[in-house]
């Protein structure tokens, strides 16, 4: 019962060092949340159950290999594990049907390449780079949650929870984040288009 007490990263450093209690601890202290997470883009119980229990083995997998690099955000870690095996399910699920070639249907009707050209994935590049350059001139709260909402993908709900926050306050951090970016973008004078 003393687990419950420590903080995230000294169970995750007791679980490295042989106490497998503290795994146990992480597990049930953060279970709720990320199980609620899987379930809410899920909806199958089963199947949440079945990405719960590969996040979580590959959770002791990179732990077991000493390939986790401690900065205290174990939650955030561990629900971007969840977020990537969900995405995974989805693309698994998305096959494209069997259809047969005939004269009326050709799968070359409805292929088409869209990656980029060079020019293309050189003009992204930069646009993702004056970006993350553009992200740097916020303040640091602000720039939490605009990450958390548009790269990791969280709802508000989500990122209030992790950051200790109030769904409104993080709503109001998003708010001031993009106010702040178009301030910044117009007074540079940046296009970021490709």
């Amino acid at each position: 019962m003393a687990n419950l007490v420590l903080p995230d990263a000294v169970l995750v450093k007791n679980y490295i060092s042989g106490d497998e209690s503290a795994l146990a601890s992480l597990i049930n202290r953060h279970q709720s949340k990320i199980y609620g997470f899987i379930y809410s883009k899920i909806g199958d119980r089963d199947l949440s159950d079945d990405i719960f229990q590969d996040t979580f083995i590959k959770v002791i997998k990179t732990l077991k290999t000493s390939s986790y690099n401690e900065e205290g955000k174990f939650l955030p870690w561990v629900m971007r594990i969840a977020h990537n095996l969900v995405v995974d399910h989805f693309r698994k699920a998305k096959k494209m049907p069997f259809q047969r070639e005939t004269e009326e249907y050709s799968i070359f009707n409805y292929m088409t390449d869209n990656s980029l050209n060079i020019e293309g994935q050189i003009i992204t590049a930069q646009v993702e780079s004056d970006l993350a350059k553009l992200l740097e001139e916020l303040p640091a709260d602000q720039k939490e949650v605009l990450v958390m909402r548009m790269y990791q993908d969280l709802s508000f709900k989500e990122i209030a929870d992790l950051t200790g926050v109030s769904i409104n306050t993080a709503l109001g951090r998003m708010r001031y984040a993009l106010l702040n970016l178009r301030k910044i973008i117009e007074k540079n004078q940046i296009i970021l288009t490709n």
